[in-house]
């Protein structure tokens, strides 16, 4: 006997698996499953010889590398393994699989053996076939999955779905010859084109640098995967090339919600699923309190459970491991690892060595003459715990906000004639529709090649018509070059085509027009978020957690509790959508990473997280196409605001019909608008010499500002809007006061080291003008702002409602396993979350809806009415202002009841102003549902316990309690948000706390009314406040201005009701929406299909090769359509205002 040693012990600290048992006579030297030791071994060999071979042991090998078959989860099977009665395990010494020849290794009928890094596969191919032993996992088929070109073509063979993928093969001799072609956001392999985002990975499956590369509009660069090192599993790098020598599979991109699912099969019939967080979201592993990296078990749909048994089947591999890509309402099979084991799960443990018993047991135990049938077993039931009391489960939460804090939206429109901008226009089918949008890098660089040519063909002339046009090229030409690179997310160009020229509008178009057609190119630059834009983003997607059942604990930062066990789980169905704009989706992308805990760049979480929703206006508007409405409307208002008059009382009718206190005020502040015009112009030109003097001065010239800009590009920025805001004959330009109160308000909150003189009076006088002219541009009157809100914001309040109704129809989206379900009130439902990011049009109009479409009557419901003085009293709609809608369910209440569904209305006018705190409305505080037990309350702020069995804390609906305003209790501390505490009523549910925001300057006290207010007991309200960000990734953003903490507009309205005034809203809008209802209808109603009848994918069909698999045929079975929660919705029309027939919405959104 070359070696024997111990590696397991069983509860009594008997050895119950040997190391490297050599010789044959020693195969039976196990009794009842367990080992005898050295000496009870010799003094048995003899004993053996006058025994029957019939009783003898069954002797599992198991040939791996030592790492590998000491692990943890290998040590643990074994050990399990044992416990049958007649099995023995043998475990091969490294030593002896390395170096000696294989008729010189251990005996076994039952081999386990599997390839990993330094293993000689070919010996144990050798050994196989020596002793023909029964193979677990079959040992050939191990050459093929270390080759991923393979692997693929394996399971294309068996009918499973793979994400489109080629092959790119090179020479190593010549890796210049390939059958590739690079383009700046694609690739083209073979002739299949793959756009950004695409997946990179290197032909061996060995080498696990997998490279993810992203489009520039998404900020472009590349995630790099590789096996995990410490708590990283990938980087984020600037590099956008793919690489130039070896071979790799090129495939497509799916977007996942940031999780991936690992599948661990053993044997055809049973399989166990894990999420984890993808590691090209954020490359930072998640780890335990004992350093393991957290994953979540997961329920396998029926369509996924047949993959896992083709894929254990195909690669005839027992023990099998693959990874699940769920997108598009689909399961993807991206990578086969072979022979692989869960970590740190008993329950597996425990069904893996039981079913590897059996298998053995079943296929050898007739041979050996071991008496032995196949025990049966339930089926594990799953018990979910019922309700109790009225406590009510969160269902859904819809916000709909605006972007963060940007940088100064600029605009310049020039007319160009030249054959070269026709040329461009036609080369990206402008005429089709007679508009073109440039935004891609290679787009504008043509637009700056136009500009640097006609500047060198100009510079000889000294024609005054010229040199007008010749500025114009010039700061064309400047813009474009700024950054010292193109990113779509900067810049972009819009050319016009003007059949009979351009009309003059304004001083800044040309005097005399020419004859014949010309294009109209308006350059938009600015508007992008600021560093500050994207903390205020990441901290109120932290502050959001709060709002889900267990999210208040240690606000929200524990990685396992609340939000994050939710959405890890699959529990919570969470889709965040944004406009196409730059700033709104990198606002999404920075909430997500506060939301979900992530860490990193906001690239790779834009690409994953973010859908973009630029289809018939749900998230965008087409500003160059107003309405009749908003026309005659902007007329009106700019008719009122040119007049050198005091406002009258006809004046005050005229403006705010609506008597909202905050438009009255600001009338008030202003007097006679052209007067303070006057004094605005003045201010700036003012304004616009001390920048001046500050450039002449040498210490102060190249003085860097907030954001990378620069004393020469502030200046450019303020004389543009001297020259445009008055011109030749002495007018204001009303529509230029948004700007103006843009940039005065950048430059106060971030520019004021600068220090200029009276930029604060300008801040107040071009707050007060934008105060009215902003709002009113959305209508004046009450049937104004409805016409104009339902033009803009119908495909956003069908989708609401589409959200709303869809939310009790859970069967399709993936479930969490019952098994791991503890705490959770029902397991097999989730918490449907969907966020939508947008402008401020979308707000405003979303607002005039819900304030004037008849959701309440004000004379009937004292609390909607309080909420509509409330919002009336709310001058500015600021960066990051949020609209929540928030939906219950009484699982006590029958199902057809009114009762039933319970909604809640919530909102916030976002970031705080610099000035006048003290004027700001106070609303009666946020309540969301969700009330702490009695045993919480003793200490608030405590993580959950997660091995106590609880239901999510949910609400109560107890008697209404009344609560009085008092005096706050404050408890400062640096840097974070400030905890107040609030003398309440005594109830049953003790003592309730809410989180009030800080602020720098000041914190407006809450003045003692006699107000009560009939409603839930007020627990956490959040706000964000001034904070110091974690990281060092931002520059510039150390003090950040806090937000708004929601407020409570309603929180007693019934599903039914929310419903039929969605419903109405969108009936009775004009017959101008008529074409677009239309198209909805066709879009959005699934009335007379069923839920998982069909799945409509949200891209157009592709023209599939004949290697490709079709990603499902309408034939394939019903229950294939069901939806997981990572189902996607993204698409993108030539036009906001048109509706693209290739667009659909899937039926799991």
């Amino acid at each position: 006997m070359s070696e024997a040693r111990g590696e397991g012990r069983d509860q009594s600290g008997n050895l119950s698996f040997v190391v490297g048992c050599v010789d044959e006579d020693h195969r039976g030297s196990k009794e009842g499953g367990r080992i005898k030791n050295e000496g009870e071994m010799r003094k048995g060999e003899e004993e053996d010889d006058d025994k029957d071979d019939d009783s003898r042991q069954i002797v599992v090998g198991i040939c791996s590398m030592m790492k590998k078959s000491k692990s943890k989860p290998m040590t643990e099977i074994m050990e399990r393994l044992c416990k049958f009665e007649y099995i023995t395990v043998v475990i091969f010494p490294e030593e002896v699989i390395l170096s000696q020849p294989v008729d010189k290794w251990p005996l076994c009928d039952c081999l386990v053996s599997f390839h990993s890094k330094g293993f000689p596969l070919d010996k144990a191919v050798e050994y196989a076939k020596l002793r023909n032993p029964l193979l677990i996992n079959d040992l050939n088929m191990q050459y093929y999955i270390q080759d991923r070109r393979e692997v693929y073509r394996i399971l294309q063979e068996e009918g499973i779905d793979l994400p489109r993928y080629a092959v790119l093969t090179r020479d190593p001799d010549r890796p210049e010859e390939c059958n590739l072609v690079e383009g700046e956001d694609h690739v083209e392999v073979n002739g299949e084109v793959f756009p950004k985002p695409f997946v990179e990975k290197p032909v061996s499956a060995e080498d696990h640098n997998v490279y993810v590369y992203y489009p520039t509009s998404a900020g472009g660069g590349s995630q790099r995967l590789f096996r995990k090192i410490g708590s990283r599993s990938s980087v984020y790098s600037p590099e956008s090339c793919v690489r130039k020598t070896g071979s790799y599979i090129y495939e497509e991109f799916m977007p996942t919600d940031g999780t991936d699912v690992k599948v661990y099969t053993v044997g055809p019939d049973y399989a166990h699923a894990e999420a984890r967080k993808s590691p090209a979201l954020d490359g930072k592993v998640e780890r335990d309190s004992e350093g393991k990296e957290i994953r979540y078990p997961v329920m396998l749909s029926a369509m996924e459970k047949l993959v896992a048994r083709k894929v254990c089947l195909a690669f005839k591999q027992t023990v099998c491991g693959f990874d699940l890509l769920r997108a598009n309402g689909h399961s993807f099979v991206c990578d086969v690892n072979g022979f692989s084991f869960v970590k740190n799960s008993m329950k597996y443990y425990d069904d893996c060595a039981k079913v590897l018993g059996n298998m053995v047991m079943r296929e050898l135990a007739s041979q050996f003459h071991i008496p032995w049938s196949i025990p049966l077993e339930a089926e594990d039931i799953p018990i979910v715990p019922t309700t109790s009391g009225t406590m009510m489960e969160l269902r859904c939460v819809i916000a709909i906000i605006r972007h963060g804090d940007r940088t100064p939206k600029q605009k310049m429109k020039m007319e160009v004639r030249h054959p070269l901008f026709f040329a461009l226009f036609e080369k990206y089918g402008g005429y089709k529709s007679g508009k073109l949008k440039l935004k891609k890098p290679k787009q504008l660089q043509e637009v700056l090649d136009i500009a640097r040519l006609l500047l060198a063909e100009l510079g000889q002339h000294t024609d005054c018509e010229i040199e007008e046009k010749k500025g114009k090229l010039e700061q064309l030409k400047t813009v474009l070059e700024m950054y010292g690179h193109f990113s779509g997310i900067n810049r972009k160009v819009q050319l016009t085509y003007l059949p009979n020229g351009q009309p003059k509008a304004s001083s800044e178009e040309e005097e005399c027009p020419t004859e014949g057609p010309s294009l109209l190119l308006v350059l938009k630059w600015g508007g992008e978020l600021t560093p500050a834009g994207r903390v205020q983003a990441e901290e109120l997607g932290r502050a959001f957690r709060c709002m889900y059942p267990g999210g208040q604990g240690d606000y929200a930062g524990f990685p396992g509790c609340g939000l994050l066990r939710l959405h890890s789980t699959y529990r919570h169905d969470l889709k965040i959508y944004a406009s196409d704009e730059g700033r709104v989706q990198m606002t999404a992308a920075a909430f997500a990473k506060g939301l979900l805990a992530l860490e990193g760049e906001l690239t790779p979480i834009l690409v994953q997280m973010v859908k973009s929703a630029n289809m018939n206006g749900m998230l965008d508007s087409d500003s160059e196409s107003l309405t009749d409405c908003q026309q005659r409307v902007k007329v009106r208002l700019h008719e009122i605001m040119q007049k050198d008059q005091d406002f009258t009382e006809a004046d005050y009718q005229k403006l705010a019909p609506t008597g909202s206190p905050s438009l009255v005020t600001s009338m008030k502040t202003i007097v006679n608008p052209v007067r303070t015009c006057d004094q605005v112009y003045a201010l700036i030109q003012r304004l616009t010499s001390q920048i001046r003097r500050r450039l002449e001065d040498p210490k102060s010239a190249d003085l860097q500002l907030y954001h990378s800009e620069t004393l020469e590009l502030m200046l450019q920025r303020w004389s543009k809007l001297e020259r445009d805001f008055r011109n030749k004959s002495g007018r204001y330009d009303i529509s230029k006061i948004p700007d103006i109160y843009d940039c005065v308000k950048y430059d106060t909150q971030h520019n004021a080291t600068l220090d200029l003189e009276d930029t604060l009076e300008l801040f107040r006088l071009s707050r007060a003008l934008a105060d009215i002219v902003i709002p009113q541009e959305y209508g004046i009157n009450k049937a104004e702002k409805m016409d104009i809100a339902q033009a803009y914001c119908l495909p956003l309040m069908k989708k609401i409602q589409l959200d709303l109704q869809r939310t009790h129809e859970d069967e399709a989206v993936n479930k969490l396993h019952p098994l791991y379900s503890r705490g959770v009130m029902s397991p097999g439902r989730h918490v449907r979350t969907r966020l939508y990011f947008t402008s401020e049009s979308h707000v405003h109009s979303l607002l005039s809806i819900f304030r004037y479409g008849g959701l309440l009557d004000e004379v009937k419901d004292q609390q909607w009415k309080q909420a509509m003085d409330y919002l009336s009293a709310v001058s500015e709609l600021n960066y990051m202002t949020q609209i929540v809608i928030m939906l219950y369910e009484d699982n006590n209440k029958d199902p057809g009841s009114e009762e039933r569904f319970h909604v809640e209305l919530h909102f916030s006018p976002g970031v705080k102003g610099c000035e006048d705190e003290e004027n700001v409305p106070l609303g009666f505080g946020f309540r969301p549902a969700s009330a702490e037990n009695q045993e919480k309350q003793t200490n608030q702020g405590s993580l959950e316990d997660l091995s106590q069995d609880e239901t999510d804390r949910a609400l109560s609906l107890s008697e209404p309690i009344s609560i009085k305003r008092s005096l706050m209790i404050r408890n400062r501390k640096t840097g974070s948000m400030e905890v107040l505490s609030e003398t309440l009523p005594t109830s049953s549910k003790g003592t309730s706390y809410r989180l009030f925001p800080s602020c720098s300057c000041q914190s407006p006290e809450i003045k003692q009314t006699g107000l009560e207010l009939f409603s839930m007991p007020a627990v956490k309200r959040f706000s964000v406040s001034f904070a110091r960000h974690p990281t060092n990734g931002f520059e510039g953003c150390s003090m950040v201005p806090s937000i708004y903490p929601l407020e409570t507009l309603h929180n007693s309205l019934s599903l039914k009701q929310v419903d039929k005034f969605l419903n109405a809203v969108c009936e009775h809008s004009s017959d101008a929406h008529a074409k677009t209802m239309k198209a909805l209808s066709a879009l959005f109603d699934t009335s007379s299909q069923g839920y998982s009848q069909t799945h409509i994918y949200p891209h157009p069909p592709k023209a599939l090769s004949s290697s490709e698999t079709p990603v499902r045929s309408p034939e394939c079975p019903l229950w294939y359509s069901s939806g997981p929660s990572s189902t996607v919705f993204s698409g993108r029309s030539s036009s906001p205002t048109s509706v693209n027939p290739d667009i659909h919405f899937s039926f799991s959104e």
